[in-house]
């Protein structure tokens, strides 16, 4: 349906910023429609949901990053972006990009991720 890339990863002193990338390539339907979200995981801890950008434009967040990251798209260029600030050790983690087209059971299901970028934040 949809092939995600993830980009901007990088290493950086706490407080420092990044600015994540994930270009898309649609094999089926236009990509405004598709429901996109960060996710992350840190070694030996579950992924969680970062930030998360309906089509319709409705955003949410995880409370831990509510307030630092700000997430966003640009459906002429099929790309989603998540610029990060004020990043702390615990922002540590690979970062992947997500796309949904089904709502089940009270959440979009995610079966198209890209393959992740490293974020470190240091102390």
């Amino acid at each position: 349906q949809i092939q995600l890339m993830e980009s901007g990863g990088g290493s950086v002193q706490a407080g420092g910023s990044l600015n994540l990338s994930c270009a898309a390539s649609v094999l089926q339907g236009p990509y405004h429609i598709y429901t996109l979200k960060w996710f992350r995981q840190a070694p030996e801890k579950e992924r969680e949901g970062v930030a998360e950008i309906e089509g319709r434009g409705k955003i949410t967040y995880a409370d831990s990053v509510q307030g630092r990251f700000t997430i966003s798209r640009d459906n002429a260029k099929n790309t989603l972006h998540l610029q990060m600030n004020n990043l702390k050790p615990e922002d540590t983690a690979v970062y992947y990009c997500a796309a949904a087209l089904l709502w089940h059971d009270g959440h979009w299901l995610y079966r198209n991720y890209g393959p992740g970028t490293q974020v470190t934040v240091s102390s």
